[in-house]
C-alpha cells in the first residue's frame, strides 16, 4: 500500500478529482468558483457537480461580504452546522453559526402554526435577526441561509420576499418532492446564491460551499 502523509490526502485527493473533471468545465468558472466546485465533488465524489452548481448574482463575493459583515449564519440541518469550520468563521470572523430545526421554541411555534420546522425555523431567524438589529441601533445585519435538506424552508423564503430578503442563500436541498419547484424560486428571485441544481445537495454540500468560501478567506 503505498504510503501517503495525512497533510497530502487532501492535496493528492483535489489533483486526482482535476485530472477527471471535464476540461470545459474547469474553463467554465471562474478560479473562486471553481474551488466550490471543486469543494462539493470532493465531498460527494460525484462529478456531477461540475455541471449543476449554479452562482448567481456576483456569487462569491457577495457571500464573503456577508462574512466580512458580521452577518447571521443559519443552516436548516445540525449536520450542516456540524460540519462548518469554525477555527475560520467563529475564530477569525467572530460569526457562531445557527440551526433552529431542533429547539424548543421551533418544534412550539412549528405546531402552534400547523407547519413544518423548516418553514418555523426561517420566521424564527428573521426574528433573530430583527432583535439583533433593534439592539443595534438598526444597524443592517446580514442574513444567509444554507438549506441542505428542506425545500419548504427555500419555499418560506420565497413567501416572506415581500416582508424581507436575505442576503445570501445557498440552495441545496436533496430529494425528489419539491426539491426542483423550490430552487428554481430561488433562481427567479435573482438573490445572491449558490443553487445545486436538480435533484443533489445535502447537508454535507451545504457546509462544503461555505468551509470553501471560508477557506479563501482564511
Amino acid at each position: 500500500m503505498l504510503q501517503i502523509r495525512p497533510e497530502d490526502i487532501e492535496k493528492k485527493s483535489f489533483e486526482i478529482l482535476t485530472s477527471k473533471m471535464d476540461e470545459e468545465r474547469l474553463k467554465f468558472y471562474s478560479a473562486d468558483e471553481l474551488l466550490v466546485v471543486k469543494r462539493a465533488i470532493h465531498t460527494t465524489a460525484d462529478f456531477d457537480y461540475q455541471y449543476n452548481v449554479i452562482f448567481q448574482n456576483n456569487a462569491i463575493e457577495s457571500l464573503k461580504h456577508c462574512i466580512q459583515s458580521d452577518s447571521m449564519i443559519f443552516t436548516d440541518t445540525n449536520m450542516a452546522l456540524s460540519g462548518i469550520n469554525k477555527r475560520i468563521l467563529t475564530g477569525k470572523f467572530c460569526i457562531t453559526p445557527h440551526c433552529l430545526i431542533s429547539e424548543t421554541d421551533t418544534i412550539e411555534y412549528a405546531k402552534k402554526n400547523n407547519t413544518t420546522r423548516a418553514v418555523a425555523s426561517i420566521d424564527l431567524a428573521y426574528q433573530m435577526r430583527d432583535k439583533k438589529q433593534s439592539s443595534n441601533n438598526e444597524k443592517k445585519v446580514p442574513i444567509v441561509f444554507a438549506v441542505g435538506n428542506a425545500p419548504t424552508a427555500l419555499i418560506r423564503i420565497n413567501e416572506l420576499l415581500y416582508k424581507y430578503k436575505p442576503d445570501f442563500i445557498i440552495a441545496a436541498p436533496v430529494g425528489f418532492v419539491n426539491v426542483i419547484e423550490a430552487k428554481e424560486l430561488i433562481k427567479q428571485s435573482n438573490i445572491p446564491a449558490i443553487i445545486c441544481d436538480g435533484n443533489k445537495g445535502g447537508s454535507n454540500v451545504c457546509a462544503a460551499i461555505i468551509n470553501a468560501v471560508l477557506l479563501q478567506m482564511a
